[in-house]
């Protein structure tokens, strides 16, 4: 009835909705409950996290931020909460592939045959190509991802597909991971099968692997950052120049996704706190960075 209060006098809407006018006014003069100032304390947490998140986080991501920061409460509230306050999470989007396979291509063996496993950090890369529309023309981004962790272990952008993309998210990978005998998991690019990238693989002593022609079951899980990328950034902002849209992708990979987002898979972990967490329980292993 307040909303409504500057329109129809307090009597009118009592007689409208048979209630009485005095027990009106001795409803709004009872006190808060406590549940009810409860939960006024705990949807200002839940709209801090969600803004943090840039208003991408739905229940389960929250819930977690929630339960990190020492509030332990059940997701069931949090969704009456966030339902409430018209809060939400964003939906991802399918990728859209971009590499091309060349007719003279002679593509590595599959070393992975859709089995994304790994126990260790640097043990199997996954790699793709993704395009970013501004109003200057396509950027292209090549990532590097590492399964165990889903972190984004190397990274390039350009305005062109040609090799020399991929080949500097893949030196970005080998500088700051320092991997042994790592499996560099791709498409059948023409970039992926180039000379150049082969022969970079084997100087570094990483092993490139290469699902059939299109098949996204192949790359999967990088096609699945894509997404990601794509839904929680990329499809909620325009890019009017090149320079834009790097610092932007590279706040979100850097600054967002490998130190705080959240990974169910990971046990609603970041994939840098997961790797964090991996190598206080196994001291003897010596991170790479």
């Amino acid at each position: 009835m307040k909303v409504h209060q500057a329109s129809y006098p307090i009597a009118t809407m009592c007689r409208v909705l048979d209630v009485s006018t005095s027990g009106y006014y001795a409803w709004l003069k009872r006190p808060t409950s406590e549940r009810a100032r409860a939960d006024a304390e705990l949807l200002e947490q839940i709209q801090r996290f969600h803004k943090r998140s840039d208003k991408t986080y739905g229940v389960p991501r929250i819930h977690a931020d929630l339960a990190e920061s020492g509030i332990r409460i059940g997701p069931k509230r949090v969704a009456r909460l966030m339902r409430k306050a018209g809060l939400r999470g964003v939906c991802r989007r399918r990728h859209i592939r971009t590499t091309q396979r060349s007719s003279s291509a002679r593509p590595a063996a599959d070393l992975v045959d859709r089995k994304f496993d790994a126990d260790g950090p640097n043990q199997l890369w996954v790699a793709d190509i993704t395009y970013i529309p501004t109003w200057a023309g396509f950027l292209y981004l090549a990532a590097v991802l590492d399964v165990w962790n889903r972190r984004i272990v190397g990274w390039a952008m350009a305005s062109h597909l040609r090799k020399e993309l991929v080949l500097a998210a893949l030196d970005m990978a080998i500088e700051q991971q320092r991997p042994h005998d790592v499996i560099h998991h791709s498409d059948q690019g023409s970039q992926y099968t180039s000379i150049e990238f082969g022969a970079r693989c084997r100087e570094a002593g990483v092993r490139p692997s290469m699902g059939s022609v299109g098949d996204c079951f192949d790359n999967a899980m990088c096609e699945s950052f894509f997404a990601t990328l794509e839904c929680e950034r990329i499809d909620r902002r325009t890019y009017r120049t090149h320079a834009g849209a790097r610092l932007d992708i590279f706040q979100f990979i850097e600054g967002w996704y490998n130190p705080h987002r959240r990974h169910s898979a990971l046990g609603q972990k970041s994939p840098i706190n997961f790797e964090n967490l991996y190598y206080e329980s196994h001291p003897k292993a010596e991170p790479v960075h």
